[in-house]
């Protein structure tokens, strides 16, 4: 069987926003010098993407595009993962949603972001092939629970 394919997005995912007190785990770094918002990064989220590479072809899917590798991935401690382009910021979220149905194809996918926008259910309700979103709480971030979910999820294939 095929690897099934993880879309990662960026921020509410890996850079929590909207959060009455910060989550812990997070440190600032100012990679912007435009905007600013320090972008928060937990060290721990490079250990469990580290992880799900085991299972998955792990792309990003954030519209950071090349920047996730360039300025997240080394903080993160990962290797640099393949970038799905996304349209130039600011974009609808909706807008991921044919990009992301162009890679996945006819691949088992599982895609891990905070705004999973109507069109993006019925894309994955109406695919022949296995298809998890992940829904992160963007004043959270990304979780361990997530992580296993995605983890067993693949397991299961």
């Amino acid at each position: 069987m095929t690897r099934p394919l993880l879309l990662l997005d960026v921020d509410g995912v890996l850079n929590p926003y909207g959060y009455s007190s910060r989550p812990t785990g997070f440190t600032d770094h100012r990679l912007f010098p435009e905007d600013d918002d320090p972008v928060l990064v937990n060290a721990e989220h490079g250990i469990w993407i580290t992880e799900l590479t085991r299972v998955y072809d792990v792309t990003w899917a954030t519209g950071w595009n090349d920047n996730a590798n360039r300025l997240l991935a080394p903080l993160l401690g990962i290797a640099p993962l393949p970038v799905l382009t996304m349209p130039p910021i600011p974009f609808h979220p909706s807008g991921k949603v044919p990009i992301v149905a162009r890679l996945a194809r006819h691949r088992p996918t599982a895609w891990i972001d905070d705004l999973h926008t109507p069109q993006a259910h019925t894309w994955a309700d109406n695919r022949p092939e296995p298809t998890l979103l992940i829904t992160i709480d963007p004043s959270t971030g990304l979780t361990r629970g997530s992580i296993d979910q995605a983890l067993v999820w693949a397991t299961n294939l």
